[in-house]
């Protein structure tokens, strides 16, 4: 593989929402374009930065709409609306709900668990089959189970190399641990008010100042 130097394909949040920008209205060639080999991610949060690192080979399909996102400034100003001590940290609903809207219906077909969802690791939420989208967890702690759980599993798409104790310092108190289970945000509230519902009812909640896509080997 070869270093292909910094992704430059970030825009301007307000753009990214523009009607025809490649978020509201992608080309289909465009987010059918397969992404490198590998590559970084860097998260900008309010607990400091992250580094994860993406590989295709685990989930080529995964990997090429992370990267297809990340470059376009999708993730700017999401929130970690889900973080369960313990278990998982889940992010990648928008909080712009003409966004989320666009692209509810975009979702990738499943495909078999490559990588073990292990401590570090990266994979993408799902409410059943082949519904993969834009929403993904951080695995907190090994979670193996999820590589079987409802058959098809969950495949890892990325692993954190730099800056997990950002990850491990995100606010946890809206959802608990996984014993106690506690009510945390509405993702359908979060679907049709965006950010302004969070910040009104969850405003501890840490979020995504920006993410970029750093260093490509191809």
């Amino acid at each position: 593989m070869r270093w292909a130097g910094a992704a430059t394909l970030a825009v301007p949040l307000l753009a990214a929402c523009a009607t025809g920008s490649p978020l509201m209205a992608p080309e289909p060639a465009a987010l059918a374009r397969a992404a490198p080999d590998s590559f970084e991610v860097r998260f900008e949060t309010t607990r400091g930065d992250f580094v994860v690192r993406a590989r295709r080979a685990w989930s080529p399909l995964g990997v090429d709409r992370f990267h297809y996102l990340a470059g376009h400034g999708y993730y700017d100003g999401a929130r970690f609306f889900r973080v369960i001590t313990g278990f998982v940290a889940q992010f990648g609903l928008s909080g712009r709900p003409e966004l989320d809207s666009a692209w509810a219906g975009r979702s990738i077909p499943d495909e078999p668990v490559r990588h073990s969802n292990l401590r570090g690791t990266m994979s993408y939420a799902r409410g059943g089959p082949n519904t993969r989208s834009v929403q993904l967890y951080l695995n907190l702690v090994d979670n193996v189970r999820l590589d079987t759980l409802n058959t098809f599993g969950f495949p890892a798409i990325a692993e954190v190399v730099a800056g997990m104790e950002v990850v491990d310092s995100l606010y946890a108190g809206y959802g608990g641990s996984r014993e106690q289970r506690l009510p945390g945000p509405s993702q359908d509230s979060i679907r049709v008010a965006g950010n302004a519902y969070l910040d009104r009812e969850f405003p501890n909640l840490d979020l995504i100042r920006k993410a970029r896509v750093g260093r490509e080997w191809r």
